[in-house]
């Protein structure tokens, strides 16, 4: 019988040794102390990426936050209060031309500009390079900016169909074709839609002078149709009954 001592003893007693060295031990560091995946991402790693992501996140809004607060302040001062047609925010511009079309022989670009070129008119002339350049922040429903030959040229335009409007209108006051009924009706409905235009850009119309411009407006067509009367020669004929009178003092 063996007592399992001696130097075969000692090798496989050494064996062992060196096979419980090589087992894993629970609770140990590393990936294979602790019987871990060594390909598994380390959570460390995966929580310093998502903070350098979300520091880069910030980073970038910061950037563009800034980049708006330097656009903004590339703006004019007098062109961030202007708020003539601040009503129309939303408003798209073939809308506004359309309605402009119906009613009137100047459209929505004519129509901007020449309020523009009045309102930034300074002692040597008319701001057209700061108009142009900033004419989507003015002008809700105008999109693209303008050079001040394009500026210049609306504004004539509008001139001019307001000089040939006007020449049309007071033809047809001067030329008899209307009696005074007539014309105090066709102030009426043009009247309305200046104020309306008007009041769009913001000017705060009271009913009192509202009621006292439009008296004034007809007495003027009155004293024009008196005054035509007389260029016409001493008897005015009714257009619709052929009375024949004299003209009213």
């Amino acid at each position: 019988m063996s007592d399992n001592t001696g130097p075969a003893a000692d090798d496989a007693e050494r064996t062992g040794d060196a096979a419980a060295d090589r087992v894993p031990s629970e609770g140990g560091d590393g990936g294979e102390a602790t019987g871990g995946d060594p390909t598994a991402p380390d959570e460390d790693a995966a929580a310093e990426d998502a903070t350098d992501g979300e520091n880069a996140a910030a980073e970038d809004a910061t950037d563009g936050e800034n980049a708006a607060a330097e656009d903004a302040t590339d703006v004019p001062r007098d062109v961030q209060k202007y708020e003539r047609f601040q009503k129309m925010d939303g408003a798209r511009y073939e809308r506004v031309n359309e309605f402009l079309r119906d009613r009137t022989y100047i459209t929505a670009r004519e129509w901007a500009i020449a309020r523009l070129c009045a309102d930034f008119r300074t002692e040597t002339g008319v701001e057209m390079t700061k108009i142009g350049e900033n004419l989507p922040e003015l002008v809700p429903f105008m999109t693209d900016t303008y050079t001040p030959q394009a500026v210049n040229q609306a504004r004539y335009s509008f001139e001019e169909k307001v000089t040939k409007a006007g020449a049309t209108f007071l033809y047809g006051a001067m030329s008899g074709f209307f009696t005074a009924e007539d014309l105090d009706e066709m102030m009426y409905e043009v009247t309305e839609v200046a104020k309306f235009l008007l009041e769009v850009e913001g000017v705060d119309l009271a009913v009192a002078d509202e009621l006292e411009a439009e008296d004034k407006i007809s007495e003027v067509m009155r004293d024009v149709r008196a005054s035509s009367a007389d260029l016409r020669g001493e008897e005015v004929r009714c257009p619709e009954c052929g009375h024949v009178h004299e003209p009213e003092e």
